[in-house]
């Protein structure tokens, strides 16, 4: 297997990580499951399951990479690390899942089918696209390790990137990363895997800053070492002769973290004070963990002067991923300032390895801030508040604020961003305490609904049954919670006032003995300027606008319609005979850039979607050659589902020089007439040539498909606007094939 997939450096690498993975799973692996992952492994690669990617990366390193990443950095031992091999054995039908489930149990299976609703998340579109982030963020709030693994495979393809062949896919991944995951491990806790995403992130996309940073550091590497061991020798000493069983760690601050120093403060290198930092790590019984971290606390402050305005104590509340730690920054030899980090090896190893850490303390300083975060992802969701991408944004919002905590007059604790609002604190209580929200008490005094809290407020919320959410909260709500449920209310408050208007504008028509022609109120609404009907009726609801002036419009439209059809003789759109000139098609020369952006490769247009020139588009090698398809053709889920590893990158290139043939299908009122404007219309467009037509017509409707040429989607997009314009067309469409 080894000389006919892997070059010798892979072969290598393979056999060290393969045999690191054991090592960190060999005590939770069931007897057998080695054996039988190994069997599977070796046919999925005979079988082409682990085919190098478009940048010519080795599936199975990629996946043996990765569980390295979730075993060592996160913790993550049998059932996830087996869930995530036998990924792509099931995805190619090497394995059937009822196989799995036989073999390794129902929750390694649950784990995988977690990780088969994610996938899509890494398709090489240019964006997230919302039905995938459904997906991605319903499987979070289903089973986080889901998220965990995708975390571990995004820092692993992030590590690889460098040896990409093409600049473009290095630098998606890396903005991805920066856009989505990067937050996540933030959630999450795991702070040396975020730490190395953004330290990546930098490097792909700033690299002379990156490279500007690293040499600073390397050439200040013995003077700092120097330093941090003068820091510490007295406090060993002190330490040693407390008693404490302690390790001391000095670190110097991430690559990234220094950047974003440089850029916010505008100093140069020379002025970061804070450049390192000193961890202690005391090795102590749980009941004893907070009095010895303040014990050592005292010693350091003795020692050396703190600055007081850099005290976070996250012993007595921890973060909402499960961090605790305490930190302080003092003064040491040089006036130069240090940050201490006080901590026990259970406190580290949460810091280190976040979340799945905290499970093996279950009961331990534990609280359900997490769950209560994924329950409203999952809740959000599912009622429809607010679109997937809006929930994306408040997601990243929450995620990089500090936190501040409030209390309710009973005593109950709420964590929210800084910056949270009453109305935040009334909607993380309840829903309905949100909504009915009308002021609250703080030491005794009454304040607005937007007055911002602090850390240790009291707060009372006081609500009223008539209040109603109002647009303008959104301008001062922090949290995702409280934006989703505003925009919901929002959504239910305008659908109800306009049925009321609808049902207002009908009982007017009814009593002045109107049949309503719904086409013709809809040109009237179009007319008025309204992009929607809700917004017309939302409008006549709050009376800006007066439905008997509405009707009167109406009428005064109807009459100048109706006089011009009197005008006219109407006859059947069936009637029009078609009557073209038609001519060729010119050959195809417009240029496909494939896969690694190669020339001149043979390939044919789908006859499914039909794709034309400025489509956007993907190829999809078939045993009759590579196959262009447009990225919303109807067969692409399948394509992608079961042949993804078939699929080649394709974009068009230069300018179109080639006539494409599309299919329009028009519905409009029955009349010759309009058919003959339509083919008027055709004939004046530079770069359009009709080439058929063919009209049916019944209970007064026609319905037909014309055939046109033209040379792009820009031509096509400008075309189908002009044909929507012609007055009687109620819909046009373009046809796949």
């Amino acid at each position: 297997m080894a000389e006919r997939y892997f070059t010798e450096e892979e072969h290598g690498r393979f056999v060290a990580q393969s045999s690191k993975l054991f090592r960190l799973l060999y005590s939770s692996l069931l007897p057998g499951d080695y054996r039988k992952v190994k069997r599977i492994l070796i046919d999925g690669v005979e079988r082409g399951c682990f085919n190098r990617d478009s940048n010519g990366i080795n599936g199975l390193i990629r996946n043996i990479d990765t569980a390295v990443i979730m075993a060592e950095m996160i913790g993550l031992r049998r059932i996830p690390v087996i869930a995530l091999l036998l990924y792509r054995p099931v995805h190619k039908g090497i394995i059937t899942l009822e196989n799995v489930e036989s073999m390794f149990g129902s929750e390694v299976l649950s784990l995988l089918k977690g990780l088969m609703t994610t996938t899509l998340i890494y398709s090489k579109k240019q964006s997230v696209d919302t039905a995938h982030f459904d997906k991605l963020m319903l499987a979070l709030a289903e089973d986080i390790r889901v998220v965990l693994i995708m975390i571990a495979d995004r820092l692993c393809m992030l590590r690889m990137a460098k040896f990409f062949i093409g600049e473009d896919e290095r630098m998606r991944i890396a903005v991805e990363a920066a856009y989505l995951h990067i937050p996540l491990a933030h959630k999450m806790g795991l702070y040396p895997i975020k730490s190395e995403m953004e330290d990546l992130y930098l490097k792909y996309t700033n690299r002379e800053m990156f490279d500007f940073i690293v040499n600073k550091l390397h050439a200040t590497k013995a003077a700092r070492d120097r330093y941090i061991a003068q820091f510490i020798a007295p406090i060993n000493e002190r330490l040693k002769a407390a008693g404490f069983n302690y390790s001391i760690k000095g670190r110097t601050k991430s690559i990234y973290s220094i950047w974003n120093k440089l850029n916010k403060q505008q100093i140069e290198f020379e002025g970061i004070y804070d450049l390192f930092a000193i961890r202690i790590i005391l090795d102590t019984p749980l009941e004893k963990e907070k009095s010895e971290c303040w014990q050592v606390y005292s010693i350091i402050t003795d020692m050396y002067q703190p600055n007081p305005k850099r005290l976070k104590d996250w012993l007595s509340i921890p973060k909402s991923n499960g961090y605790e730690s305490l930190h302080t920054t003092v003064l040491g030899p040089e006036s130069r300032w240090v940050e201490v980090q006080i901590r026990t090896k259970r406190m580290d190893e949460i810091a280190e390895k976040g979340l799945a850490a905290h499970w093996r303390y279950k009961g331990v300083k534990g609280d359900n801030s997490i769950t209560n975060a994924l329950n409203n992802v999952r809740e959000a969701l599912e009622t429809g508040g607010g679109s997937a991408m809006d929930l994306l944004n408040d997601f990243k919002m929450d995620l990089y604020e500090d936190e501040i905590f409030v209390f309710t007059p009973s005593g109950d604790l709420y964590r929210l961003p800084k910056g949270s609002t009453v109305l935040d604190f009334a909607f993380a209580i309840h829903s309905n305490l949100g909504v009915k929200c009308i002021s609250a008490k703080l030491d005794g005094k009454n304040v607005p609904i937007k007055h911002v809290l602090k850390s240790g407020d009291q707060v009372e919320i006081i609500t009223s049954p008539n209040q109603v959410p109002s647009r303008d909260w959104l301008a001062f709500v922090k949290t995702q919670k409280a934006r989703v449920k505003i925009k919901q209310s929002l959504k239910e408050a305008a659908a109800k006032e306009a049925e009321y208007a609808k049902e207002l504008l009908q009982r007017r028509f009814k009593n002045r003995k109107i049949e309503v022609d719904e086409s013709i109120l809809m040109r009237l609404i179009k007319k008025k300027g309204y992009k929607t009907v809700t917004d017309f009726y939302a409008d006549m609801a709050n009376e800006r606008l007066d439905v008997n002036h509405v009707i009167d419009l109406y009428l005064e439209m109807e009459k100048k319609e109706n006089a011009s059809l009197d005008s006219s003789d109407i006859r059947s759109a069936g009637e029009y005979i078609t009557d073209l000139n038609v001519e060729d098609i010119t050959s195809s020369k417009d240029v496909l850039l494939i896969d690694r952006d190669l020339k001149g490769i043979e390939y044919k247009l789908a006859k499914c979607c039909n794709p034309i020139f400025g489509d956007e588009v993907f190829g999809y090698v078939s045993t009759q050659g590579i196959k262009i398809h447009r990225v919303d053709c109807p067969n692409a889920p399948e394509i992608y589902s079961r042949f993804g590893y078939r699929i080649v990158k394709a974009k068009w290139s230069g300018k179109s020089e080639s006539g494409y043939e599309i299919t329009l299908r028009l519905i409009g009122n029955d009349d010759i007439g309009i058919v003959s404007n339509v083919t008027s219309v055709i004939s004046k467009e530079n770069n359009v040539r009709l080439r058929s037509i063919s009209v049916d017509s019944k209970d007064g409707l026609f319905q037909g498909n014309v055939t046109v040429v033209v040379t792009n989607t820009s031509v096509l997009e400008q075309l189908i606007k002009k044909i929507a314009a012609v007055k009687g067309i109620k819909q046009v469409s373009r046809l796949n094939h």
